[in-house]
């Protein structure tokens, strides 16, 4: 918006609207690159929904954890073959994503100097999030056809070292707290409880200029400290007890609503926009991503396309805003992938063994969102001797659940298929196909690889429903993928014409980036660090 404006205080540097992984990294990088004043803006008290993740980070190119689990020969460029089957190159150019691959080994290196540590054994086996003693897994569809003929597979999900938080002890905290730490150290200054709510540029050149925030005044000093007690306790909760996380947001959101009455304008020569995606954005979801209709939210209230929203405000074009990443894993214990999932019609849905967001993708676009995984009593057993070895904490507690009591069973592949609801006749014909490619030595009908595949013949047979849910113990957590659409090299925003805006940048989910077509575990908090530094380090050089 262009407005004339009086900023309050002297310009500084940098502003940098969100303070979570991507954030903090653009801080730290602009630090490095010679900005002498930066400011960071977050809503809560930073760490944002990276703080609440796993803290994977996907990297590979013969990284130092890769190289002690014996998977130094991984290069940058098999990397690369194996992402640009994942990546539409759309949302990043392939020189884009060259670069990402070709500094995954500085940029893992760049953290750990900034405090974060990575480290530990592969997990040998197939796993959402592997237990503490594991550093090292396959986080996407590397393995699975046609995946493993373009690239040689390589486990590239490094898990951040930690005593990590909450029901699966994640350790997202445990990235992002101590290059919170590292910035400060560096004299970025943090302003919490900070929401930006207007970005203004000038009215001759259409340079970003000003950020207009409001916040709690001096006075209101208890009501900032219940503010960000509630906020982030609720971050907290976020996770695995949304409930009570929906009831303390609430009332935070009732504190800021009566307490935050003072409204600052900072002047700075750039503005880099790292405030989150927009899957707490009921409206916006509704216009933009009709599919993710089922799915649950997987972020804090921070995500609430804010900064997108902004960056359009300036004439900032975005790009795949209809894309979502929803997961449905059925892994560990991995025996669960050596079964079917098929959707009302008896047909398979597709392979069980890619990864658990295009498991998810493929419920959606095949069979309304339905999915039923069956098996028969061997490999039902086989996943009933593999769940202490291969499970742990809530994770655990939820197979426990399944193999108990949220399954159905019966003597007949027909019997079990009425009772879903699902074709048996067409059921019985896709486990016989499966079947007998197993026999005959054929390729998988929809070409699961061979290490998943074991026949479906010795009853009794199982069934789990595991259909989209956006509540209860089977819910699908779910992400945005997309957002402002920015300048390779430099992470600038691109208005409708396709130049940038001067002194603007996105970062994170903010902007389009890295995994803004498809999702592995591991990419988002790779793209955050990836362009929250390349728009920290722009955001510098153009100063001088």
């Amino acid at each position: 918006m262009h407005r004339m404006a009086i900023a309050e205080g002297p310009p500084v540097d940098v502003v940098v609207v969100g303070g979570g992984l991507a954030g903090i990294c653009a801080a730290i990088a602009a630090v490095e690159k010679g900005a002498s004043s930066v400011v960071v803006l977050d809503r809560h008290c930073g760490g944002g929904a990276s703080a609440i993740s796993g803290g994977i980070v996907y990297a590979g190119g013969g990284t130092r954890t890769q190289r002690e689990a014996g998977y130094g020969d991984d290069t940058a460029d098999n990397m690369f073959r194996y992402l640009r089957e994942e990546v539409d190159l759309a949302a990043v150019d392939e020189e884009t994503l060259r670069r990402f691959c070709d500094e995954s080994v500085a940029r893992m290196e760049w953290l750990e100097s900034h405090g974060a540590k990575f480290g530990g054994p592969l997990c040998p086996y197939r796993t959402s999030y592997p237990k503490p003693e594991y550093g090292l897994l396959y986080t996407g569809s590397e393995k699975a056809y046609p995946y493993c003929e373009k690239a040689t597979p390589a486990p590239r999900g490094h898990r951040t070292n930690g005593k990590g938080s909450g029901g699966m002890k994640y350790t997202g905290g445990d990235l992002w707290r101590p290059l919170f730490e590292s910035a400060l150290k560096m004299g970025v200054r943090f302003e919490p409880a900070s929401r930006v709510e207007e970005l203004i540029t000038d009215h001759v050149d259409g340079r970003a200029k000003c950020v207009r925030y409001r916040c709690f005044d001096h006075s209101a000093g208890f009501s900032a400290s219940l503010y960000k007690w509630f906020a982030e306790t609720g971050k907290e909760y976020e996770p695995h007890l949304r409930p009570l996380a929906r009831l303390l947001n609430g009332v935070a959101e009732t504190i800021w609503k009566y307490g935050a009455k003072k409204v600052t304008t900072l002047e700075s020569r750039a503005v880099i926009l790292a405030a989150g995606g927009f899957i707490r954005n009921k409206t916006m979801l509704q216009e933009s991503c009709p599919n993710a209709a089922g799915l649950a939210t997987h972020g804090t209230t921070g995500d609430d396309g804010s900064g997108i929203k902004l960056g359009q405000s300036t004439g900032g074009a975005v790009s795949h805003l209809d894309r979502v990443s929803g997961w449905r894993f059925m892994y560990a214990p991995e025996a669960f992938l050596e079964g079917v999932i098929v959707g009302p019609s008896g047909e398979r849905v597709g392979p069980e063994d890619h990864y658990g967001a295009a498991v998810c993708g493929n419920m959606i676009e095949h069979s309304g969102g339905k999915g039923y995984l069956i098996l028969d009593s061997t490999q039902w057993n086989k996943v009933k001797s593999n769940v202490d070895e291969q499970t742990h904490s809530l994770w655990r507690t939820l197979v426990q659940y399944l193999l108990a009591f949220g399954h159905k069973k019966a003597t007949t592949l027909e019997a079990l298929a009425m009772s879903f609801k699902i074709d048996p006749g067409k059921l019985k014909k896709t486990v016989q196909e499966y079947n007998d490619a197993i026999t005959n030595k054929q390729p998988d009908p929809v070409r699961k690889q061979d290490q998943y595949r074991s026949p479906i013949a010795s009853p009794p047979f199982y069934g789990i429903d595991i259909s989209i849910k956006d509540d209860g113990l089977m819910i699908v957590p779910a992400i945005t993928l997309g957002g402002l659409r920015v300048d390779g090299p430099s992470g600038m925003v691109l208005n409708q014409a396709g130049q940038p805006i001067p002194g603007l940048y996105a970062a994170g989910r903010t902007a389009a980036g890295v995994c803004s077509n498809n999702y592995v575990t591991g990419l988002s908090l790779a793209d955050c660090v990836f362009s929250g530094k390349r728009a920290g380090e722009h955001a510098a050089h153009s100063l001088s």
